[in-house]
Formats: structure tokens, sequence, C-alpha cells
């Protein structure tokens, strides 16, 4: 179906013609959109020990990155700087910051980072850089005039704080009004400057690099492979220098290390966990006071459920991945628990089978999902 969101296009075209090959500027993406949160609301985010904020700031043509949280006060005394507040996983604390990246649900789940939002007054920007990731730049309050390019020039200012480029050359420039969106493919050269007070809304979608991948493979790996047996060398040589590293021992070595193997079921349960586990700074809070099995069951069916804002979840068959653990269940319970994944609820009234019910009861607890009141 076409939607204003890729103007006028279908997902289905969008991911065909753009997705990962080239820009695409979208006048009147979300009509009417000014935002989700004020500028206040924004620094309050900012203030919060839980959130990852940083304040970006320009003064006579040097840089200067300061990391939340923050204090509100600060935030008086800069009216006369150049300076731009970002703050990360705005989902985790906005439900409509959710209903948001879920108007994006036609790029996979597992490819969704997060919501950063950004508040910068007039002449306000982080630079000249590009990202590794893909990201939809949606304006809400304000203008911003953004720059791009093609460039193959990645060279970037030495001894700065942030990641700016160093010889930027723009090849083309529009300025975004509210509703306006620009998504731009990894690697694209891109400036954004403030025209007036704006805030800008950064869906950001995350490409581990395949070296991180195989970091945190062999980690999972670490965990979940056994090697049995130990060095041995009953008949092992006398030799002329005993700080040599003997060819023997390098042999056996080798025959060990040989029987580390993994097929596709280790791979998939390492991509379901790895991409659900939370940020390092991410908490779940116990609901208080908290309801039996029995009571649960019975507010589930009346109201339904919500998972919390800061919840992962990814399914693969009969798998649910939840906040980095892995959940196999029967195939009832599957349909049913996949239906939550894609939608991030389950309704009032939602038959639920005995495992599926033991498990939402035990993510409950976990503080992982959430009861609409």
């Amino acid at each position: 179906m076409k939607t204003p969101l890729l103007g006028g296009r279908t997902p289905r075209n969008f991911l065909r013609d753009y997705w990962q090959k080239k820009p695409l500027l979208v006048r009147g993406a979300l009509p009417g959109f000014q935002g989700l949160l004020t500028r206040n609301d924004l620094i309050g985010l900012a203030c919060r020990d839980d959130s990852q904020s940083r304040l970006v700031l320009q003064q006579k043509g040097e840089w200067q990155v300061e990391h939340g949280p923050f204090i509100a006060r600060n935030f008086s005394h800069l009216s006369k700087k150049t300076w731009t507040l970002l703050v990360q996983d705005v989902n985790h604390f906005l439900p409509t910051a959710r209903d948001l990246l879920c108007r994006f649900n036609f790029i996979p789940y597992a490819r969704l980072d997060d919501l950063m939002v950004s508040y910068a007054p007039k002449g306000g920007g982080v630079g000249p850089h590009f990202d590794s990731y893909d990201v939809f730049l949606l304006q809400g309050m304000g203008r911003r005039l953004w720059q791009i390019s093609s460039q193959h020039d990645n060279s970037l200012i030495a001894d700065a704080p942030l990641k700016i480029l160093r010889n930027f050359r723009p090849e083309q420039e529009w300025v975004l009004e509210s509703g306006d969106m620009l998504y731009l493919p990894p690697g694209y050269a891109h400036n954004g400057i403030a025209e007036d007070d704006c805030m800008t809304y950064s869906i950001g979608f995350r490409a581990p690099s395949y070296q991180e991948l195989a970091t945190q493979f062999l980690v999972y790996l670490q965990d979940h492979i056994k090697i049995t047996g130990i060095y041995r060398d009953p008949d092992i040589a006398l030799q002329p220098h005993p700080a040599q590293i003997s060819s023997a021992m390098l042999r056996q070595t080798g025959v060990a290390l040989g029987k580390i193997k993994w097929n596709n079921a280790d791979i998939e349960r390492f991509i379901g966990t790895y991409l659900t586990e939370p940020k390092p700074h991410v908490f779940f809070t116990q609901p208080s006071p908290l309801l039996t099995q029995k009571k649960f069951a019975l507010q589930v069916k009346k109201n339904g459920l919500w998972l919390d804002l800061k919840s992962r979840m990814l399914c693969r068959g009969k798998t649910i991945f939840l906040n980095g653990d892995a959940y196999t269940v029967n195939t009832i319970a599957c349909h049913t628990l996949e239906k939550f994944a894609d939608h991030q609820e389950l309704p009032a009234g939602e038959i639920l089978d005995a495992e599926a019910m033991i498990l939402l009861y035990q993510w409950y607890l976990y503080g992982y999902i959430r009861m609409v009141s």
C-alpha cells in the first residue's frame, strides 16, 4: 500500500529502489507532525540517570562534547553558544515514541536500533559526518538545513571529540520543515544545521560490523561449548632449547582447537540473544505490588498486555528471544508470542495456552512486560 511516509511509494518499492542504495527526501512524510516532546521535556530526559545523552558545543571553530546525565539549570547558560542536545533511546520513555518506530515496521525489528531526538537553537549541529547505519531523519518543530554528499573521502578532523569530516563537499541540500523526512543509507556524508529552534527525530537501524559479530559470537561459544580432555605429553622428548615451543605442542593444540564446532542452530540462537540483549545502561524494575499468577491471568484476559518500552523481542521458528534470553515453546504458544512480538501488545481476550501464560507471568515478574490498566 502506498503511504505518505515514503512519498507515495509502497514499502516494497522503497526497499527495492532506496534502502541501502540512495537517499530519499519526502516532503510531508507525516503531515502536521510537530514532535513528541518539547525542548524542556528533552532536557528532562537528559537529566535522568537511565538515559544516554550528549551535549555538543561549538564555539570559535572548536568542538566540545559533554555526556549526561545533566542538571537542568546548566542549559540556561547556553544561550550565547551554538549547541545541540541529543538523547538516545527516547522510545524507552515515551509510548508515542514506540508508536512512531512501529510506523517503520516494513524494516525488520532485528535491524531497529532506537529513536534519537536532538534539539538545537539556530546554527546548532554536530558537524558534517557519516553514519555506519541507515537513518530516517524526521523533522519535528522548526526547520533544519540538511546537506548531503556521496563523497568517498572519509578523513576526519584530527583530535576532534566527534567524528567530523575534514573535507566535506555537499552535493545537495534542502531545508526540512515539520513532518518532512530524509532517508540516508550507511556511509552517506551529511551535515544538519538548525535554521531556527528545531528538533529532529532520528530513526536508526543498527548494522553491526562483521568484526563485532565475530567477537560476540566467540563470546557466545565460550559459554556454550565444551571440549573435554587436558593437554598431555607422556612421551615428551628432551629439548636442547627449553624456551622453544615444540612442534608437538602446536600439533596437539591445533587438534584441540579443531574440535570447536558450530551449526546453524548455534548461529540462530546467538543472533537472537545478541540482537535482543539490553544495552548496558538499561535496567528493568519488578512491578509492585506483585500479582499472583491467578490474578495476573485474569488481568491479562480482561485488559491485555504491553511489552515494556525497554524490552526487545524477536522470534525465529519456535524460539522466542527476549532481552538476551531464548525460550523454545510449543506451536500454539509460539503463534501467540509471535503476535506479541510483532505488535508489542496482546489485546484483551486473547486465548493463551498454559505454556504461554507461564512464560508471560515469568516475564511480568522480571519487569519485561506491563499490564494494561
